[in-house]
């Protein structure tokens, strides 16, 4: 690994070419990371990675091998991209109509969410805090806080913890005991 500016490790065959890297950030063999993607500090983007101009990635997020991330996708800090994640940002795509930024659909993935191998997100979507979509399945619609989604389309099947686990029926994780409650956008901790 090759240390650039700010601290930023890059494999000698990866390629890293934002300005707007954070500290500790690393880039591994084949990663592509284009001129204006703003990645946050201690991230780990692997091997095949792509990250587009315009894709915006938290402090603390792992991109694994293959995920590709495009104009107008912001994950929040510590969300984990499995291998081979997939977003779009286009809902009609042409190959003889140039859309500027401005006609692409944003997409979020909020703090802590974690999307499976081979997921697939349709643009103008949002993931809540810390949800969970299975791989393979094809998020379409917006998933709710600590929802646990799978499917073509992905629909909740039950709900996940901060720690991961799944919650029982009482909304309680067997794990660590975290108990939640029902919330306008999913759930939310209790005290």
């Amino acid at each position: 690994m090759t240390v650039v500016g700010n601290g930023v490790r890059v494999h000698p065959q990866g390629l890293c070419e934002s300005e707007h890297v954070g500290p500790g950030t690393r880039v591994w063999a084949f990663a592509h990371v284009l001129p204006g993607a703003r990645i946050g500090r201690d991230c780990n983007i692997c091997d095949c990675a792509f990250v587009e101009d315009g894709a915006v990635l938290g402090d603390r997020v792992t991109v694994k091998n293959g995920t590709l991330v495009f104009a107008g996708v912001t994950c929040e800090d510590e969300v984990f991209l499995g291998p081979n994640v997939l977003f779009t940002n286009d809902l009609r795509p042409r190959a003889h109509l140039r859309k500027g930024p401005e006609e692409l659909m944003p997409t979020t993935v909020r703090r802590g969410a974690s999307l499976g191998a081979g997921v697939v997100v349709v643009c103008g979507t949002e993931i809540g805090e810390y949800a969970f979509a299975a791989a393979g399945a094809v998020v379409t619609r917006d998933v709710p806080a600590h929802a646990f989604v799978a499917g073509n389309p992905a629909e909740v099947k039950g709900w996940v913890c901060v720690c991961g686990h799944r919650l029982d029926e009482s909304l309680k994780c067997g794990e660590c005991g975290t108990a939640f409650a029902t919330a306008e956008r999913g759930l939310r901790r209790l005290p």
